[in-house]
């Protein structure tokens, strides 16, 4: 299995999102000012290992979410938040899941969040909770 936990044995590994080792990101380099918001953000190879080390422990819908998650690194916040939104049952027409399907999959390259949503826009429209 995985050097598991990774953040406390492969600090000196583990990159975030604009590459900074986790291992300095610390309290005094916060207030150094040497730590920024967009430093403490995961990154995609992170995510990625988390599967391997759920698909280790013979857990398939966690590294599902982890691979999802991945995916959704580079996608802005506000997609994300719009997404969460549309997804709530009775907030969206099934043509507003598949479009937002539509561009997860070609602008943003996430065709495994596309699959969620167009999978929940299936469910939904079979539950009667599309607009």
């Amino acid at each position: 299995m995985s050097n598991y936990p990774l953040g406390k044995n492969e600090a000196d590994t583990i990159a975030s999102k604009t590459g900074k080792k986790l291992s300095q990101i610390t309290l005094d380099e916060v207030k150094r000012g040497n730590v920024t918001a967009e430093d403490i953000k995961i990154s995609k190879e992170m995510l990625k290992r988390q599967g391997q080390v759920a698909m280790e422990a013979d857990n398939p819908q966690m590294t599902s979410n982890f691979e999802r998650a991945s995916e959704l690194v580079d996608v802005p916040d506000e997609v994300i938040l719009d997404m969460y939104n549309k997804l709530r049952p009775n907030r969206s027409t099934k043509k507003e899941l598949v479009l937002m399907a539509q561009e997860l999959l070609e602008k943003y390259h996430a065709p495994h969040c596309a699959k969620l949503v167009l999978e929940a826009a299936e469910i939904y429209e079979k539950r009667g909770i599309l607009l």
